[in-house]
């Protein structure tokens, strides 16, 4: 009989120093969650200088739209957060322009207006600036697809989105 409770002791022991081993690091206990889905946070972006005609690159926005299309070369940023910012230059058939400054980010789908254009070459930053689903058959559509986001990656350097606008659309995208 002592050696039963003896065993019972030992066996009672044990399991409390399992239990006690255990390591709590927040509410979680440490390995149950090996690899957390990373937070995204978007990068701080400054306003763009306003643009210059020289700068301006066409991109056909498709057959949706009886308007012309334009990206400032020089505006066009590939930013470390995945947006690919631009500034867009939309001229309509009877003259008149409007400019904004944008972004798109390719692994969601997803634009967000910073700013527009006023007629002085300032700058007013967007009310409402949130991230918004693209619609299909937007020009913003067909700049993802087809200039920033070939195969749904944002891409690396501004360069090659400047060379992909310039070649009527991004090698990968073909």
């Amino acid at each position: 009989m002592e050696a039963r409770k003896l065993l019972l002791a030992a066996g009672l022991s044990a399991l409390a120093g399992v239990a006690g081993a255990q390591q709590f690091y927040g509410d979680k206990k440490y390995g149950e969650f090996y690899e957390e889905e990373k937070r995204w946070t978007e990068a701080e972006s400054k306003l763009p200088e306003f643009p210059s005609e020289q700068n301006l690159i066409e991109f056909d926005a498709g057959a949706a739209s009886r308007n012309r299309y334009y990206v400032d070369g020089p505006s066009l940023n590939a930013g470390e957060d995945g947006v690919v910012r631009y500034v867009l230059v939309a001229v309509a058939s009877g003259g008149a322009r409007n400019l904004s400054f944008e972004g798109i980010r390719c692994s969601t789908r997803e634009r967000k207006l910073y700013a527009f254009g006023r007629p002085d070459n300032t700058w007013s930053k967007a009310r409402n600036p949130e991230w918004q689903s693209i619609r299909h058959g937007s020009y913003q559509a067909v700049l993802s697809k087809e200039y920033f986001c070939p195969g749904g990656a944002a891409i690396f350097k501004a360069e090659e989105g400047i060379s992909a606008l310039r070649s009527g659309g991004h090698p990968q995208a073909k």
